[in-house]
This record gives C-alpha cells, sequence and structure tokens, in this order.
C-alpha cells in the first residue's frame, strides 16, 4: 500500500522519506515499499547538524508509530509544521506500546480518524485471517481458541516441559521443511538466551554445525559455529545490517565472523570493530513486531499482555504453535486471561483537560484565557451532543407526537447547530455525537444480555430503550447499530466495556463488522468458514452419538443456507465454493438447500436480537 502511495506522491513532486523507531523496521518499510528510511533518532541527529531538514515538498512517512513516544512524536510534527512538510503516521495501536511515555499515535487516530486496512495479507489461511483480526480487535481469547480447534495450542505441566517441548517441534519443522523460516519467540532476553541454547543443542546433535569457536561479545561470552543463527544487535551502516537482521555463519574465528543474511549478502567483519551479535534462534516479541516468517514457535509467560500477544501470533505466514506450562497458568482460561490483558499507555488527555491536570499539580501557574474558553466550550457542546442523542425517543402511540424530529437529517442539523453556537468543528462534533450513540446503544444492548443471562427475559422499558437507542446511532452513523450488534454477538464483553465509555475495543470490532457487510467477497469468506465449521461440528457430534447436538448444527447450516435467498449476489459468489462448503448438489435455490439441512430449529441470541450474520 505504502509502494502505491509513494509512486502518486513522487509523480506529484515530492520526495518520501520514511523513519521508524528501530533499524530493522527502517530496512523493512524500505523493502516493502522502496521509500527510503533510516531511524528516528538519526533523522534527528541530522537535523541538529542542519542536514537533511524537511521542506514543504517531503511527505514524512512514520512507520510503527504507535511504539514512537510523545517527546519525541512531538519534535518531528513541530518540525514538520514549522517547514510545511506533510507526515504520514503507519501503526497499529493495539500493537507495542511505545517505550517511553505516552500514546501519541493512539491519541492522535482516536481524536481525527485515519484511514485503515481491514483485509489481512499475512496468513495464507482464512481461518487464521480471522484469528488475527480477532486479535487486533481484542478478542484474544477467540484467535487462541480457534488454534487450539486447529491443534496449534499446546499445554505442558511446568515451563521448562513446555519449552522442551516447542524446542522438539521447532526442530522437527526445520528438518522437515528446511527451506521455510521460522523464528521463536518470547517475552524476555533471559528466556530468550535459554531458548537458543536449547535450539543450538539440538543443531549439535543433528550435526548440522561446526566446531564451535568460543568468543566474547557485547552480551558476553558466547560460542558460535558455522552455521549457526545469528542476530544483529545494532545498527551499522558500514556492514550494511540493522537491529534485528537475521543471518547464518558461514565461517567464524576467535577475531572475526563471515555471515549471510536472510535478504542474500554476504557480510564479514572483525569482532573488535563489531561485536553487537547474538544466536538468532529465538528473538523477543518487542524485535519481533514488522517481522514475518513461515513459522513461529511461541513460548508464552505471565509478563505477556494482549499487546505482545497480538505481535506474537501474527507474524507467520503458514502456521503458529503457542506453548505454556501449567506452573505459570493453571488453566487455558488463564492463559488467555493473562494473554488478553490491556496495558495501553495513557495519556493526560485520556481523563481531563491538560490544563485543569497542569494547574492542579503546580506544573503551569495560570492558563491563557483563550484556551479556558475552548475547554469550556468543547464541554459546553459535549453537554449538548450528549441531551440530544440521550433524549431519542420513537413515538411508542400514534397520538403520541415525537419529543424531537427522530430522523437523522433532524438529530444532525441540531448537532450543526450546537457546533455553530460553541464554535467547535462540525466533524468534532460528530465524533462526540458518535460515541456517545455508541455507549447508550451497548448500554442497551448490555442490559438485554444481563436479562437474559439472568434467566428471564428483557423488560419492555429495555427493549424500548433499546430501540431508542439504535435510532439515534443510525442517526450519526447508517448501519452502526447493526454492524454493532454483530460484533456483540460474537462478544458480549465487548457491549458491556463499550457500555461503560471503554469504546476502543468496539470501534475496531465494528469497523470489521462493516468491512464483512460492504465486501461480497468478505462475506462469503465467512460464510465458507462458519458453513464448514458447523459441519465438522455435526459430524463429531453425530459421531459421538449426541444426535440433538448434530441436529442443531444441520439446523443451523440450513438457515445460512436460506438466507441466500435475500442476498442473490452472495449466492452466485458460493455458486463456485460448493467443494470448499462440502456441498454436491446443484447451488441453485438457496431455499430448497435450506430445507434438506434444516432437521431442527433454534437461532439462538444473534438472530433473538436481530442480528444478522
Amino acid at each position: 500500500m505504502l509502494g502505491v502511495a509513494r509512486e502518486a506522491w513522487e509523480a506529484a513532486g515530492y520526495e518520501v522519506p520514511g523513519v521508524t523507531l528501530s533499524g530493522i523496521a527502517a530496512e523493512n518499510l524500505e523493502s516493502g515499499s522502496g521509500i527510503a528510511s533510516r531511524t528516528i533518532a538519526s533523522m534527528e541527529h541530522r537535523w541538529q547538524n542542519g542536514r537533511d531538514m524537511l521542506t514543504s515538498r517531503d511527505v514524512l512517512v512514520i512507520d510503527e508509530a504507535g511504539m514512537v513516544g510523545t517527546r519525541q512524536l512531538e519534535r518531528v510534527l513541530s518540525h514538520a509544521a514549522e517547514a510545511g512538510a506533510k507526515v504520514v503516521l503507519v501503526g497499529d495501536p493495539q500493537q507495542l506500546q511505545s517505550i517511553e511515555a505516552g500514546a501519541a499515535f493512539r491519541s492522535i487516530h482516536e481524536r481525527h480518524g485515519g484511514a485503515e486496512i481491514g483485509e489481512v495479507r499475512r496468513q495464507r489461511e482464512d481461518w487464521q485471517r480471522d484469528a488475527t483480526r480477532d486479535l487486533a480487535t481484542g478478542r484474544t481469547g477467540t484467535a487462541i481458541h480457534a488454534y487450539d480447534n486447529h491443534g496449534m495450542v499446546y499445554e505442558a505441566q511446568s515451563w521448562e516441559q513446555a519449552r522442551g517441548n516447542l524446542i522438539d517441534r521447532w526442530d522437527r519443522d526445520r528438518q522437515a521443511s528446511p527451506d521455510s523460516s521460522r523464528i521463536i519467540l518470547t517475552h524476555t532476553n533471559a528466556e530468550v538466551r535459554e531458548l537458543n541454547e536449547a535450539a543450538r543443542d539440538r543443531m549439535r546433535e543433528a550435526g548440522d554445525l561446526d566446531e564451535d569457536v568460543r568468543v566474547t561479545v557485547e552480551r558476553g561470552e558466547r560460542s558460535f559455529a558455522a552455521g549457526d543463527r545469528v542476530m544483529f544487535l545494532q545498527n551499522e551502516r558500514g556492514l550494511g545490517v540493522k537491529n534485528g537482521t537475521l543471518g547464518t555463519i558461514e565461517q567464524v574465528s576467535e577475531h572475526s565472523m563471515s555471515v549471510r543474511t536472510d535478504d542474500g549478502r554476504d557480510i564479514s567483519f572483525d569482532l573488535k570493530d563489531y561485536d553487537r551479535i547474538d544466536h538468532g534462534y529465538a528473538a523477543t516479541i518487542h524485535k519481533a513486531q514488522g517481522m514475518t516468517v513461515d513459522r513461529t514457535h511461541v513460548l508464552a509467560t505471565p509478563g505477556m499482555d494482549a499487546h505482545g500477544s497480538y505481535v506474537a501470533l501474527s507474524r507467520h505466514r503458514d502456521g503458529m504453535d503457542l506453548h505454556y506450562g501449567r506452573d505459570d497458568f493453571a488453566s487455558q482460561d488463564k492463559l488467555i486471561d493473562t494473554l488478553s490483558r490491556d496495558r495501553a499507555k495513557d495519556m493526560a488527555s485520556d481523563y481531563e483537560p491538560a490544563q485543569s491536570y497542569a494547574e492542579r499539580r503546580g506544573i503551569i501557574s495560570h492558563v491563557r484565557d483563550t484556551a479556558v474558553e475552548q475547554v469550556h466550550a468543547r464541554n459546553n457542546a459535549v453537554d449538548r451532543i450528549g441531551d440530544i442523542i440521550f433524549s431519542v425517543r420513537e413515538p411508542r402511540h400514534p397520538a403520541e407526537g415525537p419529543e424531537r424530529e427522530t430522523t437523522g437529517r433532524g438529530i444532525r442539523q441540531e448537532i450543526e447547530a450546537v457546533a455553530q453556537d460553541t464554535g467547535i468543528d462540525p466533524e468534532d462534533a460528530l465524533r462526540h455525537a458518535r460515541r456517545m450513540a455508541r455507549i447508550r446503544h451497548a448500554h442497551a444492548v448490555g442490559q438485554v444480555f444481563n436479562a437474559e443471562d439472568a434467566g428471564s427475559k428483557a423488560s419492555p422499558a429495555q427493549w424500548d430503550e433499546l430501540v431508542d437507542s439504535r435510532k439515534a446511532f443510525d442517526a450519526v452513523r447508517p448501519y452502526g447499530w447493526q454492524d454493532a450488534e454483530a460484533a456483540y454477538a460474537k462478544d458480549e464483553s465487548l457491549a458491556h466495556e463499550a457500555g461503560s465509555g471503554k469504546v476502543n475495543r468496539a470501534i475496531r470490532a465494528l469497523q470489521l463488522e462493516t468491512e464483512i457487510r460492504t465486501s461480497p467477497e468478505r462475506r462469503a469468506d465467512r460464510f465458507v468458514e462458519r458453513f464448514r465449521d458447523l459441519k465438522q461440528t455435526g459430524d463429531r457430534q453425530y459421531a459421538a452419538g449426541n444426535y440433538s447436538g448434530y441436529r442443531s448444527a444441520r439446523a443451523e447450516m440450513g438457515n445460512m443456507a436460506m438466507s441466500l435467498e435475500r442476498d442473490p449476489q452472495m449466492e452466485s459468489l458460493l455458486e463456485g465454493r460448493k467443494k470448499q462448503l462440502g456441498i454436491s448438489m446443484d447451488f441453485d435455490s438457496g431455499m430448497r438447500l435450506g430445507r434438506q439441512l434444516a432437521l431442527s430449529h433454534g437461532l439462538g441470541r444473534g438472530r433473538d436480537l436481530g442480528i444478522g450474520m
């Protein structure tokens, strides 16, 4: 995508430099897009010496922007603003967080929005692409269950046993597929050291290493041999290596080393000149962000969280093995709880106006009147927009008159009037309205879920509030409530979370459902995956003698088939995918196929809420 953007910018006469936080990420950006790239630290050093300053003819691309600290990003953006340059931030706020303070990229995206790529390209199988989307939208448990169902999650009694099992699988995999790329991932450098040593032992046992040479490198004494995998740990322009570059040793002595890098270059160097090198069978998850390999082997430890899990479980093209020990995680549920922890960094602006925050702590002695007025105007606008969204009511009886014009156009006109009265940007006002409509609707859905979980039905008042909240949501985001409820049907916790005001995960899940709804090809992919899962479930239930479960699965398959009567475009797309669906009869009628499959009925919570696929 960035390669195409670069061509367009350059065709319009712009220069397109690229920067990232790490050297290996810069290398990946350059090789993947053709954008000449360096680290941010290198760029700032050149600026301090008056070189390579930005101009109004530059488009600066910052990749992996979520890992850039607030202070550093502020310096770059301020310089770009002074020069009149354009800055494009690229990244994923759900991946690894910045090491320095703050979450500037996430905050900018929440306030101003951005273009998003919903299509996953790295994984080759549809179900693994869906798992990556689940990781991206905070549904870590769903992703882990998917890998477990495909035999890729391994439990052991202890961490040591889990490590041994991982090395066993890694060793079998490398011998079975010697031309494939692979990496072992874990959380800390100490764990990486142990895994590297264990991997070398297997290489030695298999006769794949020459004689060891003991040398002293930056991290201490190490044994290296021809055939060893190594990782470079520091950028070195003279050698053409970056922090994270991988390769295989061709020759090594006590004083020098020759390495063939994974991109096919031969590099030779004296260890007295460059000693930032270590074994490269395993790496920390932080080193792996931006990496792509054919297969990964992941050792889970208690220090991981949702951000590290997202990176670790999505680096592969073909497959991923996840290993854990019961001394770290008593059950798979405990594993999921740990790997789902949201530890996103905060900004002061997430909590309250930065001016009053600073005043109360003595950071500044006073705030300019204009700044105070802006804060008051914004707060006033937010309150008035909340009144609009939360007072939307549908007449319950023909004799009742509406409290306001409840058409989308009428509600939008009121929001625009608030923006004009308070002097805030109309788009900013609409974003506030969408957030409040999303919170109101999620809370209403959560109340219905709570009633059902308690074994009762939602009250008429609760259903009325759901209808009203849908109306408000639809006014500021067409199809918003349909897409949101499709996401909530898959993960009930999203509704409760968004209803309490924490909307980030729900936003990403809603965007995914929007993509599925608007893309016939994507809907067809999801249909095939769901249909095949139901068929496999039904077959297992039948083989186990659970005929009730078998009939339920077949009934749901029938419901899915009959739904195609209302979606002829997808029915046409699926005509050529009968083999994937396991259907031999002519696919000329979803209704006829549905009647054949529907041995019983039972649509479940999603359909009860009026939620489609």
